[in-house]
């Protein structure tokens, strides 16, 4: 039996990983069998890859070169652990997966949306979620949050106009792909938690 596949998105102190790490305190007591990986990396290669990406270093790397690499890290991320963990029937948890690269390198860096499907059409033809988690929240509050951007990580650096243009990116998905789906989480990180865990449920991804 084929295992589920969702994903979570959202601008940079968007919370994630804290709803990614509440969500598998949820699934470990609920007893599913899941793994939980991100993007870019996930594996061996594409951890390598990512390095390269947030390397704050890398000022030269042009937005095509960074789109490609992107979608290399991801084939590499599908084949070697996406996929055969669903086909165990495991529940497949991702941090960031596709609408990432859409909204950052498709709409903030301005490569366009068909440029960005079509570097990652073996991911989107072979390897969709079932669900997307997007947690919806302006990159200005979002930055509040944590305090700041991280000075190690290229894309943190890139500045508040590019967020918000990586933002607006997000909420262009809405409607277009059926999976991504917008959870607001002005609230608490535990009603965030309860909203996400109910839309699980609703979805038939978890048991009631």
């Amino acid at each position: 039996m084929k295992g589920f596949f969702i994903t979570m998105e959202g601008c940079e102190g968007s919370g994630k990983s804290t709803q990614l790490k509440l969500l598998a305190q949820k699934l470990n007591a609920a007893g599913v069998d899941y793994i939980l990986t991100r993007e870019p990396g996930g594996s061996e290669i594409a951890e390598r890859i990512r390095e390269i990406i947030l390397d704050g270093k890398n000022t030269a790397m042009c937005d095509e070169c960074e789109a490609l690499l992107y979608a290399a890290a991801r084939v590499q991320h599908i084949k070697e652990k996406i996929l055969p963990a669903l086909a165990e029937g495991k529940l497949v948890v991702c941090d960031r997966y596709i609408h990432s690269s859409l909204a950052y390198q498709g709409a903030a860096r301005g490569l366009g949306r068909e440029y960005i499907e079509t570097i990652n059409s073996y991911a989107i033809k072979n390897c969709r979620p079932d669900l997307t988690i997007f947690l919806n929240i302006p990159p200005e509050r979002a930055f509040e949050r944590k305090h700041g951007a991280d000075e190690d990580d290229r894309i943190e650096q890139m500045g508040l106009a590019f967020h918000q243009k990586v933002y607006k990116g997000y909420l262009d998905l809405i409607g277009d792909y059926p999976e991504f789906t917008p959870v607001d989480c002005s609230g608490t990180k535990f009603e965030t938690s309860d909203k996400i865990w109910q839309l699980l449920k609703g979805r038939g991804i978890v048991g009631g």
